[in-house]
């Protein structure tokens, strides 16, 4: 499959529908939110750098726990970061972002981004589900859905 730098046309149907399926399915099982933002370019040098600007301008700080979890991917830059809020980035170990990336990655390489994305959303669900456990009373506090930068 040729991949197109367009953020909108990056993932074909199935890999959308096969990502925001492992999204609910990790936050059926805790109180965190996972949220994936695709642009075209990124802006800044460091993608942690602009996916910390998109995390407030998207409110992922708004959750009662601070336990949202921001993938960020430019397509035509082939950046990417992850960036955890304080709640979820205090409790999980030193090198867990990290160890995410590298899983993603090496799926990347094959140019699967869809199981990249599935298995890193995953992993990040498993460790939200062991530090932020799913209670009767939550709510989802985040919209289920890929966002997309301004004028993609």
């Amino acid at each position: 499959m040729r991949r197109r730098n367009n953020p909108k046309k990056f993932f074909s149907a199935d890999e959308q529908k096969r990502i925001l399926e492992a999204i609910e399915k990790a936050e059926d099982h805790t109180s965190g939110e996972i949220r994936l933002h695709l642009e075209g370019r990124c802006p800044t040098e460091e993608p942690l750098d602009h996916a910390k600007e998109l995390f407030f301008q998207l409110e992922m700080d708004k959750t009662a726990q601070r336990n949202g979890v921001l993938i960020y991917l430019a397509t035509a830059s082939h950046r990417f970061a992850i960036l955890g809020d304080e709640g979820i980035h205090r409790v999980v170990p030193e090198n867990f972002w990290e160890d995410v990336k590298e899983l993603m990655v090496s799926h990347f390489r094959e140019d699967d981004f869809g199981q990249g994305m599935v298995e890193g959303i995953g992993r990040i669900g498993e460790k939200l589900h062991e530090f932020f456990p799913w209670q009767s009373d939550d709510a989802n506090e985040l919209p289920d859905e890929i966002s997309f930068g301004v004028g993609e």
